[in-house]
């Protein structure tokens, strides 16, 4: 039985990840951050562990959490979204959050996972933006959301040259129906994880590093 990780795991994407790979028989590990995520992944069948990503403290305990396992298959879904455009200058507040969750609870946790998943050949994802591209920037709206994602893919890429027995990508889900994405959002989290599911069964030795779409495109700008 193959087993997957996913961090950020309590609700929408993350949520969705852990139901599909259950109902297609995987063993799932699961993060949270509290007894109600724990609650709705535990419901699906999978193993919650407590992990704040945001708090670097926490996130530094999950190689310990691991102890062991081997992952076919590691997957950081956590991120948060602060809205303003460039003509507001964002919070230090807003800013650590930000950074915190997208980039720097990744960076942490990268270093934990990816020897489990380059002990199995696995695929370890990091869940990213079209909004991420700085060669096809369409507004400056989300200004420190698209830095962070940017920053993120970046740092991926990087990284993949020291686990070469592992495939490291970024990906985009689309524009989602979730808290982030709104009720207007064209497509639903179903959907795109069932896209982004079949992105990774598709994935190439010549994805290593890149962004992925949830249709299957791979981006040709950064």
């Amino acid at each position: 039985m193959p087993t997957a990780l996913v961090i950020g795991a309590s609700r929408g994407i993350g949520l969705e990840f852990v139901r599909q790979y259950r109902e297609a028989g995987w063993r799932v590990l699961a993060t949270v951050r509290d007894e109600a995520g724990a609650e709705r992944v535990q419901a699906l069948g999978a193993q919650a562990l407590t992990v704040d990503v945001a708090n670097p403290a926490s996130v530094s305990g999950l190689g310990w959490l691991l102890d062991g396992e081997r992952l076919d298959l590691a997957l950081y879904v956590a991120g948060i979204i602060r809205r303003p455009d460039a003509r507001t200058p964002p919070t230090r507040d807003d800013f650590d959050a930000v950074m915190h969750t997208n980039v720097l609870g990744a960076m942490q946790a990268l270093p934990q996972v990816a020897p489990l998943v380059e002990a199995v050949g696995g695929t370890f994802a990091f869940l990213s933006t079209a909004m991420s591209q700085i060669g096809a920037v369409a507004a400056s709206n989300a200004w420190l959301y698209r830095t962070s994602k940017a920053a993120l893919n970046m740092a991926v890429a990087a990284a993949q040259h020291d686990y070469p027995g592992a495939t490291l990508v970024t990906l985009d889900p689309g524009w989602v129906q979730t808290d982030m994405g709104g009720e207007t959002a064209p497509l639903s989290v179903h959907d795109s994880v069932q896209g982004l599911r079949a992105v990774l069964v598709s994935l190439r030795p010549e994805d290593r590093g890149r962004l992925l779409h949830h249709d299957g495109r791979r981006a040709s700008t950064w």
